[in-house]
């Protein structure tokens, strides 16, 4: 069997989806409670003395048959998250947990309609466009020592590559509250998430204690496109880091994660920005 073989996409009903959220909405509330797991919540103004990467991205894209206005309401969703981001320190033990900070975006707090995708298909709902958090914030930890708990990749490309700087994949999906981006701090020094907005980026950092003996750089292999039995087209690749010490020792290739998913455009196709 074709390892990037990708069975065709069922839809379910939005009654079906809907209780199934609730569900898994409850079920992980129970777990910050109830867990063993210690989260990450002190929030410090100041930065750690170390800066381990910095990392930007575009506030406003044009997007194929996306209305603009989607763009400018993701500009206050994103504020009124990072408030809630910016500056948390994550000490050694502890998790990170993306929507255990954020919280449900819901419109008593501010939150407006922004876009959203949702089994492929391109829609708006309270507090659409955080994935660029999610995705800023992933890339940059790739870079560190910190572990992924947990992420969720995207199972859908929705968009073509335009002016892409980092390598398909290397982002990560979020829905509140389930679908999560968490990360684990193993080692014995704290790391902080910076994130700000600033013209017309997006800005972040990770900062440290201490200087890292270690330097990191993200490469992808295996990048390709398939057509499935089905007749759709599906994307694949695997990012990997390189670990080099900084004085001596081995150099090590780390697999970070192996991506697939379903295209929602053709691929053979010339595509402008």
């Amino acid at each position: 069997m074709n390892q990037n073989q990708v069975q065709k996409p069922k839809h379910r009903s939005n009654l079906r989806r809907k209780l199934g959220k609730e569900y898994f909405c409850l079920k992980r509330k129970m777990n910050w409670y109830f867990g063993e797991d210690k989260y990450a919540k002190v929030q410090e103004s100041q930065h750690l003395p170390h800066t381990l990467i910095n990392h930007q991205s575009f506030l406003l894209k044009r997007l194929k048959d996306v209305d603009m206005y989607l763009q400018h309401n993701k500009t206050v969703n994103l504020q009124i998250a990072i408030a809630k981001l910016n500056g948390v320190i994550i000490k050694p033990g502890e998790t990170f947990s993306f929507w255990k900070l954020v919280g449900r975006p819901t419109k008593s707090k501010g939150y407006l309609d922004g876009l959203t995708l949702s089994n492929g298909q391109i829609g708006k709902d309270t507090g659409g466009g955080l994935c660029q958090l999610g995705n800023l914030i992933y890339w940059m930890t790739i870079h560190t020592p910190l572990t992924i708990k947990q992420r969720w990749r995207h199972s859908y490309d929705v968009f073509p590559d335009v002016n892409r700087t980092i390598p398909f994949g290397s982002g990560a999906t979020l829905s509140y509250n389930y679908i999560d981006l968490q990360i684990k701090n193993n080692t014995n020094i704290d790391f902080q998430i910076n994130i700000w907005l600033e013209g017309k980026f997006v800005r972040s950092s990770i900062c440290s204690t201490q200087a890292l003996n270690n330097t990191y750089r993200v490469y992808e292999t295996d990048h390709k496109f398939e057509l499935q039995w089905w007749g759709g087209y599906t994307r694949h690749n695997r990012i990997w880091r390189e670990i080099t010490p900084k004085v001596e020792g081995e150099v090590k290739q780390e697999l970070v994660t192996e991506n697939h998913a379903i295209m929602m455009y053709n691929p053979l196709l010339q595509y402008e920005g």
